[in-house]
This record gives structure tokens, C-alpha cells and sequence, in this order.
């Protein structure tokens, strides 16, 4: 009796593990490999966005960051992300940094454009907004008259 039993709760427990594996790999990136085309965005101010960051059109996630870096020559951010093949962007569309919220996470905001032809891996998206430094401007906000009285 105690073998029924013990292997009953041992099919229990790797139904479940087995369930928690098929939601981990439906609801993660996991499932979808790594398809898609590569394009980059160079922005003044890229914080708050890493590898991972979402990419997101109309509110939907349709890709990732890959890859960061700074340009030596002009010191702006240049992000990669991968966007799923299924998202055909015309070659004008625009990106801009942004969050979830007041105070959520960041994520770049993709705007598409009207041109006909669409962007391929390796091109880079001209029309960015870098992210906005909210802290700083409320900083600058309340203490802007205290600078005015020195």
C-alpha cells in the first residue's frame, strides 16, 4: 500500500514540474528562439534600458534589446534589438525610450513610419527620443527659485 502511494505523489510531482515546464517555455521567450532581424537606435540617453529591456509596438512586446554600446566618436548609446520577423517596420519609423507608468519599468517604444520600404537586419532607425531624466526635472522644478535668489 505505501508503494501505491509513494508512486502516486511521485506522478503528482512530476505532472506538475512537467505543467510549470510547458508555461515557463509558452509564456517566455524560450519558445520562440531566436528568429528575427536585428536593427539598431543610437539615442543621447539610453538609462534605465539593458539587455532584455522590451521592445514594444502599439503596447505589444514584439522584440528585445540585445546589445548596447557607446559610439567613441559622437558619445551616444547605441541599442540593438531584435525584432520578431512576423513585425515588418517601414525604414522612416521612429523609437523612443519611455515606462510602464509613472515610475514602472523602461522599454523603447517603436512608432511605425509610412515609407514603403521596410527595414532589414543591420539598419539603423534615423528618428529616436532618448530616455527622460524625471527625477532631474522634478529636482530642477523645485529648486529652480532657490538658484534664481543666489
Amino acid at each position: 500500500m505505501n508503494n501505491l502511494v509513494e508512486t502516486l505523489v511521485g506522478t503528482l510531482v512530476l505532472a506538475i514540474a512537467g505543467l510549470f515546464a510547458w508555461y515557463v517555455y509558452s509564456t517566455t521567450d524560450v519558445g520562440r528562439g531566436h528568429g528575427g532581424y536585428v536593427i539598431q537606435a543610437v539615442f543621447d540617453n539610453a538609462s534605465g534600458v539593458n539587455i532584455g529591456t522590451d521592445v514594444r509596438l502599439a503596447g505589444l512586446k514584439v522584440g528585445s534589446v540585445v546589445g548596447q554600446r557607446l559610439d567613441n566618436e559622437n558619445f551616444q548609446a547605441v541599442i540593438s534589438m531584435r525584432i520578431e520577423n512576423r513585425v515588418k517596420l517601414p525604414e522612416d519609423s521612429s523609437a523612443k525610450i519611455t515606462t510602464d507608468g509613472l515610475l514602472g519599468d523602461k522599454y523603447i517604444a517603436l512608432d511605425p513610419g509610412g515609407a514603403e520600404e521596410m527595414l532589414k537586419d543591420g539598419d539603423t532607425l534615423e528618428n529616436t527620443q532618448s530616455s527622460i531624466d524625471l527625477w532631474g526635472l522634478v529636482n530642477e522644478y523645485l529648486f529652480k527659485d532657490e538658484k534664481k535668489n543666489k
